[in-house]
């Protein structure tokens, strides 16, 4: 049986000419771009929590570091590095490889370099922790939003909570939604370039990745001040369209996780810049509701009636 050191060695090490000391040593030494500021944060994976426990091994290598990258894409921060760790409940060579080269595909498409991390046998868990750089002062927060400025989201909602109910038998697709949605939930693309083209523009912003109505509600509490949304705005993934009416269709769309989508807002002044910025980036953004003074969230129908509507958003200590 390989060794931990031999795990490392065959699928995690790699060149890292961006570091001063990579994967080998008791810690990495890393020089950041002068007059830059570092961004960090940590994401960790458990199977059964966060993953079925069947996921397929290279879709789930992408789908470890695409969270990361899109709390990055939130901050307006560019990807340089990130540190793996990784606990197995057997040390599988196949698995290991076809989890290696979806990680390592993703992190080449955004020039992150593995740098360190950590092996050890248990239950599926994977976590990383990812650094990047932006300018000082210029970072994207959570605390920014103020009244009158415009809601704003990426891309579609709630395709990949539409393909994890597919897969738990909760809803029933047809091979092409199905396929589309599951994509969604695997494959999330992190908004990057979108995150980099808001900077100076958005006042606030952060990713959905536990539902709209929760991590738009971050922004929110953080800011101090309270937002009014327009249902019939949001822009929901063509698989839900057809099903709105249909409360599981409503929570995938309002709640649902793993969209990794940008929430954010910027001064209503400000809404070509925003268009342009979406442009840019090769990304639709779309305009949803308004910060307005005050505490809560209220969504709205198309009249302007109030919608009551329950669920938040994923929650990590929840049962099941």
């Amino acid at each position: 049986m390989p060794s931990e050191f031999d795990l490392i060695a065959r699928h995690f090490t790699r060149a890292s000419p961006g570091a001063r000391l990579g994967v080998g040593d008791d810690a990495a030494l890393l020089a950041p771009s002068p007059g830059m500021e570092i961004a960090i944060s940590t994401d960790m994976l458990l199977a059964g929590r966060h993953f079925l426990p069947d996921a397929d091994a290279e879709g789930l290598g992408y789908k470890t570091l695409a969270v990361n990258l899109s709390d990055l894409a939130a901050m307006g921060a560019r990807p340089r590095w990130a540190l793996l760790a990784v606990a197995l409940p057997e040390a599988d060579e196949d698995w290991l490889a076809a989890f290696s080269h979806g990680f390592f595909a993703l992190a080449g498409e955004h020039g992150v370099e593995l740098v360190g991390g950590d092996t050890t046998r248990g239950p599926l868990t994977l976590c990383v922790s990812i650094l990047g750089e932006v300018a000082p002062g210029q970072a994207l927060t959570r605390a920014g939003a103020r009244p009158g400025d415009a809601v704003w989201v990426s891309g579609e909602l709630g395709g990949a909570a539409l393909g994890l109910a597919h897969l738990r038998g909760e809803s029933r697709l047809a091979e092409a939604e199905a396929a589309a949605c599951v994509e969604r939930l695997e494959q999330p693309t992190p908004r990057i370039a979108l995150g980099q083209a808001l900077l100076g523009i958005a006042s606030a912003a952060i990713d959905v990745s536990d539902g709209l109505l929760a991590d738009l509600g971050h922004i929110l509490e953080r800011s101090g001040v309270g937002a009014e949304l327009r249902f019939d705005r949001l822009p929901a993934h063509p698989a839900l369209l057809t099903r709105l009416p249909d409360p599981l269709a409503r929570r995938c769309l309002l709640a649902g996780g793993d969209d990794y989508e940008l929430c954010f807002t910027a001064p209503s002044e400000r809404a070509d810049d925003v268009l342009a910025a979406g442009r840019a980036a090769g990304v639709p953004v779309t305009r949803i509701g308004r910060i307005v003074a005050g505490p809560g969230l209220v969504l709205r129908g198309a009249d302007g009636a109030p919608i009551t509507f329950e669920a938040r958003g994923y929650d990590h200590f929840a049962a099941g």
